[in-house]
């Protein structure tokens, strides 16, 4: 089965129907062109000119809804108490060139030690945490030119 379409947001009544999730990963969510394989085993090609979401109707028909499940990943979440800190954070972490997910007193970025590390060595109150992870952020490396 070939998908090139996302229906919307998994209802929060399913009317009875049976629901096939495909898990994928937070690094996943901009590629246009994946094979999965769902929950009951039904494999799926997923050719999209859009971004994927937690939740998304990637199939429905009288007795399914097929729909994308985000899986959740170890996240490093820094707690943040004034719009100094949060700047401070995020100049961190993305001259690190990595994804960033903004609340409103926190920062998410995905888990590693080192990273991790050195956010503590720098003060921030820093947490291990296992959630879903949406980055709203994703820096991308890039060259210095001196001349």
């Amino acid at each position: 089965m070939v998908i090139e379409k996302i229906l919307g947001k998994k209802p929060e009544n399913t009317d009875g129907k049976i629901i096939e999730t495909v898990p994928f990963e937070w690094f996943e969510m901009n590629n246009k062109i994946l094979k999965k394989v769902s929950s009951k085993g039904t494999e799926i090609g997923l050719r999209l000119s859009e971004p994927l979401f937690d939740g998304a109707v990637l199939y429905e028909d009288s007795e399914k809804i097929i729909c994308l499940e985000l899986l959740p990943c170890e996240t490093t979440r820094v707690h943040v108490h004034s719009i100094k800190e949060m700047g401070r954070v995020c100049f961190e972490l993305g001259n690190r060139h990595l994804p960033l997910s903004i609340a409103e007193d926190s920062v998410s970025t995905p888990y590693d030690n080192p990273t991790y590390e050195y956010l503590e060595k720098l003060k921030f109150h820093c947490e291990r945490v296992t959630e879903k992870f949406t980055p709203e952020i994703i820096t991308h490396g890039h060259g210095h030119h001196h001349h």
